[in-house]
């Protein structure tokens, strides 16, 4: 999708769908089965001779409204839903990847994604984690039964930007599944069908929904990868058209079988939620290009972690793949002040964990998020235990400034 069309595109996306009782908004289907009156069409529909739907765990007329849109968003061939991000990461991992299969996954990673590479494990698939910013370190954790590499754009909360191109060439180059999560970097700010992602999973929840009203997530196939060359899709899928072989495997054994599925209320308050992405996404990331700038100026904070700051590591990077600089700033106090102190100061940012709130919020990152991880891997993603992690909203910016100004004042 054209960036200059986005939001007229997403406006009128319900009304491309020609809902029948010529609603603007598609409707909210809530029934959990669908019946027909010729047996044979609810048979084809089963066998996926006929599109249709069966039972709201695999699909509803408004579950597929909101696919079509963030398949348009991505500019993918094919798109699904699920009831959060994490919903859609574990469901992908779980039925492409079988024992004695390798994945290579960044090591900046945010907490939960981790969490499921463990458990993955304890299947009988091989984890590798490394350094993503580093092409030559992914590139020497390839073996033989390597399948996926798995990156997210911008980590959190650190904000280290992988090295998404040279992934999506190695990826090219071997034969491997590029999945790229861009929760932190939706498909506003960046087209990751562009470096060569074959799926695109992310948490509708943040920024496409925006206002932490309802979790959601999803995949979306980008037509990158001819699925006839992966050999764990499972016989019974080879009937579909290539595009189609992962993502009806993805449903069939995923929303099927593990039972993750979206209700058509949280759809359709995601694509609501989607119709102003763009305009709130341009002014948290003004935002927090402005804060960034004011606290690394500041003679109480340590260090600032954004991409949009020039001394950034991979500053460049960012201005080659992202529209904008992402609305996440993480920062380090100096030694002598508590991260928890500091945000008891502060009176309109909320401590409260989520990300891509319309409302500024904030939290120690070793304390909460990451505590379950340990210091030791903490620092192995780079993360001080005084680290303040951010998500800018979209208030005016002049009080974002002045509150933070006042809580350093006083702390």
């Amino acid at each position: 999708m054209s960036k200059t069309q986005f939001t007229t595109t997403v406006v009128h996306a319900d009304r491309k769908l020609n809902p029948d009782s010529g609603a603007v908004h598609y409707p909210v289907v809530n029934s959990v089965l669908f019946g027909y009156e010729n047996p044979q069409d609810l048979v084809d529909i089963f066998q996926g001779k006929q599109a249709g739907h069966a039972y709201a765990r695999q699909s509803t007329p408004t579950t597929d409204a909101l696919q079509s849109m963030v398949n348009d968003m991505e500019g993918g061939v094919g798109c699904l839903v699920f009831a959060s991000g994490m919903a859609a990461i574990t469901t992908t991992f779980f039925t492409l990847l079988k024992a004695g299969d390798h994945i290579i996954a960044s090591q900046f990673l945010f907490g939960n994604t981790p969490s499921v590479l463990g458990t993955l494990q304890r299947f009988g698939v091989e984890v590798t984690q490394v350094d993503a910013t580093n092409i030559e370190l992914v590139k020497a954790a390839v073996q033989p039964n390597t399948k996926i590499i798995f990156t997210e754009t911008i980590a959190n909360p650190v904000t280290q930007i992988a090295d998404l191109n040279g992934i999506g060439e190695l990826c090219k180059q071997n034969n491997l599944v590029y999945i790229i999560d861009n929760t932190m970097t939706p498909s506003y700010i960046f087209n990751a069908k562009a470096v060569g992602a074959s799926l695109i999973t992310t948490s509708l929840t943040k920024y496409v929904g925006g206002h932490g009203t309802v979790t959601a997530g999803a995949v979306v196939d980008t037509g990158n990868y001819d699925w006839r060359d992966y050999d764990n899709i499972l016989p019974s899928f080879r009937s579909q058209a290539p595009h189609a072989q992962a993502l009806t495997q993805i449903k069939k054994k995923g929303l099927r079988d593990l039972g993750g599925c979206l209700s058509s209320d949280s759809a359709q308050m995601i694509a609501v939620g989607a119709e102003t992405m763009a305009l709130r996404i341009d002014r948290a990331c003004a935002n927090a290009q402005a804060l960034a700038e004011f606290l690394d100026a500041h003679d109480k904070i340590a260090k600032v972690y954004y991409p949009g700051l020039q001394d950034h590591p991979q500053h460049q990077q960012a201005k080659t793949y992202f529209k904008q600089f992402g609305a996440i700033v993480s920062f380090d106090p100096v030694d002598s002040i508590d991260p928890v102190a500091l945000l008891t100061e502060l009176n309109l940012v909320i401590s409260a964990t989520h990300l891509g709130d319309n409302r500024t919020l904030a939290l120690p990152v070793a304390q909460t998020i990451y505590f379950e991880m340990g210091l030791e891997n903490r620092q192995k993603a780079g993360i001080n235990e005084n680290m303040i992690r951010m998500s800018v909203g979209i208030e005016e910016v002049d009080d974002l400034i002045a509150d933070f100004s006042q809580a350093l004042a006083n702390i």
